[in-house]
């Protein structure tokens, strides 16, 4: 009789077992402290309404919080990888985490959808990218956008600030190069840290360079610093800002030294403006009425739309890798590595999505507009 009841606890056990690796597990790193908060608490919040079942599984959200940190982030991956065997990882909010996530991932065969915006994330598709994706707009496109609208308004010549990181280095390369063919004569470039709290002396060597305009490389609330610091200078030029500025969090820390600027950004943010022909406006009403319903009116940010969009790509890629393997297996991972590349016509907040072996952002310019910061508020510029 003992030894029966060994064996059944021991078929209990191992049932009880497969049941759990049945379970689809989501890592998610996230950038809930430190500089870059004001974009990683909304991607935190945005998974708290994210779907607990896909494909007809059970799914189970990890949720860390990488603090802004890269050390933290790859520490983060780590432990994910190894003690809550992820199926796959969602994150980190920031480039220079992302970037440093991607030999984990490919070591670990674990697909990944990053946050962040940087181009290098995911291009060139090799070896090891070919493991990664991201939901934000890369920077070229967002490059593309604001010379073209710099050029329209007669700018002839621009100095650029940005961090002293992956994300400023991103959007150096790939705006000076557009604006080189565009014939737009860069007359500064100067570099910050997120945590720094003076910019003086890089914004008066741009205010003595006399650019038309400026435009500030950063994201969140640490993009304000040089922008305060332009004005407080006098500066009378335009000033440009990227998609990494796009929430409240920057306009309030900002005030009245944002009025007038102008940045590109994903279509989620000026919804309600845009025509009701817009492919978009459709997936990103639908996501800002589920995070203002949760969080309150004028509360959503394009930050929690990119987390959202993370999302949506893993609800057309699951039951697809489903058909091929069970979760918590190398077979599974491997086949919704597959499923998220093959991801056709996935409509997000901020775009449509279509992956393929040499893209994996996927994103065309319906993922853009042009936002200008009028009275406080984002208006779309037409």
């Amino acid at each position: 009789m003992k030894m029966k009841n060994t064996l059944l606890a021991a078929i209990s056990l191992a049932f009880v077992a497969g049941a759990a690796q049945a379970e689809i597990t989501v890592g998610v790193n996230v950038s809930a402290t430190g500089p870059a908060a004001s974009l990683g608490i909304p991607e935190k919040n945005t998974f708290a309404l994210m779907p607990t079942t896909i494909g007809g599984e059970k799914v189970n959200y990890i949720i860390l919080d990488d603090a802004s940190d890269t050390t933290t982030a790859v520490k983060n991956l780590r432990k994910m990888i190894s003690e809550d065997k992820i199926d796959v990882v969602l994150g980190s909010t920031i480039s220079p985490n992302s970037l440093a996530m991607i030999d984990v991932v490919a070591e670990a065969g674990v697909p990944m959808i990053s946050m962040a915006a940087s181009s290098r994330i995911v291009e060139p598709v090799d070896d090891k990218r070919r493991w990664v994706f991201k939901t934000p707009q890369n920077d070229a496109q967002m490059s593309t956008a604001i010379v073209e609208h710099m050029i329209n308004a007669g700018v002839k010549t621009v100095a650029f600030i940005g961090f002293a990181d992956a994300y400023g280095e991103g959007w150096w390369q790939q705006f000076s190069a557009i604006a080189e063919a565009r014939k737009l004569k860069v007359v500064g470039n100067e570099r910050y840290n997120r945590a720094d709290t003076s910019v003086t002396g890089q914004v008066l060597k741009i205010v003595s360079a006399r650019p038309d305009a400026v435009l500030i490389a950063g994201s969140g609330t640490p993009a304000a610093l040089p922008q305060k610091a332009l004005k407080e200078r006098g500066f009378s030029g335009k000033i440009y800002q990227t998609h990494g500025v796009a929430n409240n969090d920057f306009l309030r820390v900002c005030g009245k030294d944002c009025e007038g600027t102008f940045l590109p950004a994903g279509p989620v943010l000026v919804a309600d403006q845009l025509p009701d022909s817009n492919p978009v406006k459709k997936s990103a009403m639908t996501y800002i009425t589920k995070y203002e319903a949760a969080h309150g009116k004028g509360s959503v940010s394009t930050f929690g739309a990119h987390a959202w969009d993370t999302g949506l790509l893993l609800q057309a890629a699951v039951p697809v890798a489903l058909k091929k393997a069970k979760p918590g297996t190398a077979e599974f991972r491997a086949a919704l590595r597959d499923a998220l590349e093959g991801s056709k016509e996935v409509a997000g907040a901020h775009g449509i999505f279509n992956m393929s072996p040499t893209d994996h952002l996927g994103l065309d310019q319906r993922s853009r507009v042009m936002v200008e910061i009028k009275d406080g508020g984002w208006k779309l510029v037409k």
